[in-house]
């Protein structure tokens, strides 16, 4: 395997920030700063904004320099239209090849950790915890080029900015949904599997159509949410 470089591991550094909110969409990256926070000569630092600018997830403005992107709300939505299908495939492989109590034990624990850290509203932990329950619902279900697809570093930026939206309510129902999900793998039941997943996602289009149109430049979209 190739070693990770300087440039890689600014790279993760800013992902990591973004997933424990650290860095926010619309943040400015000051190279120096970076470079000073990061131990890291600014070489390495302008290398790895180049790589999160082909992500995806760095802009470059003129005036501004780099800075963590924005999506727009029809951006997410076509971000989660794209991803849907394939956590929807993997709920589905998951609760076809959960059958050892290890793997069963997996889950419960990846889904216990979420009903404490999402009602307890630690977005940090709550980010880590989500992260964990994909990962071990896509291992088990064994598909490696899913789990190779799935990697997708906007997937924390549309996530950075919608988990600040949620109401209380929301968020708890959010956190609450993960538990159907596992109960559905648990069972051994591919089709309740996806439902539930598809209802995980339908959460998320809820929580946007309360933004569009509003003031902020951020979310607002033409003609309103109409998808």
């Amino acid at each position: 395997m190739r070693k990770r470089s300087a440039a890689d591991q600014v790279y993760d550094a800013i992902i990591l920030g973004l997933r424990t909110g650290a860095f926010i969409p619309g943040q400015n990256l000051v190279e120096p700063d970076l470079a000073q926070r990061l131990g890291v000569s600014r070489g390495p630092v302008r290398e790895g904004l180049k790589l999160l600018e082909a992500a995806g997830i760095v802009v470059w403005n003129p005036h501004r320099g780099a800075s963590i992107g924005e999506l727009d709300v029809a951006a997410i939505l076509d971000l989660l239209q794209a991803l849907e299908p394939l956590f929807r495939l993997a709920a589905r492989l998951a609760a076809l090849r959960c059958q050892s109590k290890a793997d069963q034990k997996r889950v419960k624990d990846a889904a216990a950790r979420i009903a404490l850290s999402g009602p307890a509203g630690n977005r940090a932990e709550y980010f880590e915890d989500r992260q964990h329950f994909y990962d071990t619902i896509i291992d088990i279900g064994g598909n490696r080029e899913l789990a190779r697809i799935m990697t997708l570093s906007r997937t924390y930026l549309y996530r950075a900015q919608v988990e600040p939206l949620r109401s209380e309510t929301q968020r708890i129902q959010h956190a609450q949904s993960y538990a159907r999900i596992a109960k559905a793998i648990l069972d051994r039941a591919p089709v309740e599997a996806d439902e539930a997943m598809k209802a995980h996602f339908g959460q998320n289009a809820e929580v946007l159509s309360g933004t569009a149109g509003s003031d902020s430049r951020t979310w607002a979209i033409d003609g309103g949410s109409s998808r």
